[in-house]
């Protein structure tokens, strides 16, 4: 008896630091991914912000605010990740003050992604109109639209919570995911009714502009064919941004043929819904343009150079400052 309560301890014990392991390696991966992805594209916003060129252009103006939307929207998901599990529960309100930031900037990527369709479509279609239409004054309102848009999803999720919920809730700590905290029935009919919303807004947006652009390809016009291989890519970068909307029917298919391995189907959802999707965008968008490509590669070789420089400097007065010593003791 004294034997088996000692192996079953040591079995116990082992399996927490098999559980504890496994958190921490999937809790470094996802902080690493998201280190290395933001700051990418935080480089890529300082190139676009000494540069005039990209500042007066509506297609680097769309891209920008893709790449600043993905960098909130990596910073609050990885930190719910995070959150959820060092502490597994927090309050309602702190957790609203996350979720929030998270819902708009998610829901904002698919619909940056259907704007700069539109602006493609604009460009290769119709380019003596362009000037016209993709001005930077009606880029910026557009990009007020998005948030606008975005906000509509979430905000009265936020007045339901605090007009319906008793303050015993709120006060409360829950397990920080959307569906616990806006848990109202018309909170989930709200959100599957937007999530509709915007995925036939947006596919709609992909197909009409991709097959426009498809004819006008047909003139074996450059600029065409890479506006349509720019689509192709919108339409595979929305479809895993999109794979959001459906995770909940997902999730629960996911759940019935495998019922035991729960945190390792969150975690898998996780990196191919909000980190794969977020490490595309500078590649798609930014390095995969040429004008934008050369730039950034100016700025990179500048910065290493600059480090060097810095370091040699250094290097050489740690040095000399070593000869003065030993001539001096000498």
């Amino acid at each position: 008896m004294n034997f088996t309560h000692v192996d079953s301890n040591v079995t116990g014990a082992v399996s927490n630091l098999d559980r504890f392991l496994t958190a921490l390696r999937r809790n470094l991966t996802v902080f690493v991914l998201g280190i290395t992805i933001n700051y990418i594209n935080a480089n890529m916003i300082h190139t676009f912000s000494k540069h005039h060129i990209f500042k007066s252009n509506p297609r680097y103006i769309l891209f920008i605010h893709l790449v600043f939307n993905d960098m909130i929207q990596l910073t609050t998901s990885i930190s719910l990740f995070i959150i959820t599990y060092a502490f597994q529960t927090i309050y309602v309100y702190h957790c609203c003050l996350l979720m929030v930031p998270a819902i708009m900037t998610t829901q904002n990527t698919p619909l940056n992604i259907a704007f700069m369709a539109a602006e493609c479509y604009i460009a290769v279609c119709i380019p003596l109109r362009y000037n016209n239409l993709c001005s930077v004054k009606r880029t910026y309102i557009v990009i007020g639209i998005m948030w606008t848009c975005s906000s509509f999803s979430v905000l009265p999720d936020v007045f339901i919570l605090f007009a319906t919920e008793p303050l015993e809730f709120i006060n409360s700590k829950v397990m920080c995911y959307r569906d616990a905290v806006f848990r109202s029935k018309y909170s989930l009919k709200k959100r599957d009714a937007s999530h509709m919303l915007f995925l036939v807004v947006v596919w709609l947006t992909l197909f009409y502009t991709y097959f426009r652009i498809l004819f006008v390809a047909k003139a074996a016009d450059t600029d065409a064919k890479k506006a349509r291989n720019t689509l192709l890519l919108h339409g595979f970068q929305v479809l895993l941004c999109m794979m959001v909307y459906v995770q909940p029917m997902l999730l629960h298919v996911l759940r019935y043929l495998f019922p035991g391995s729960l945190s390792a189907i969150y975690f898998v959802l996780f990196i191919i819904n909000q980190i794969i999707p977020r490490f595309l965008s500078p590649i798609v968008y930014g390095i995969r343009d040429k004008t934008f490509r050369k730039y950034f590669k100016m700025y990179l070789i500048c910065t290493m150079n600059i480090h060097l420089k810095t370091t040699m400097t250094m290097l050489t007065q740690n040095s000399s400052q070593k000869s003065s010593s030993q001539g001096n003791v000498t």
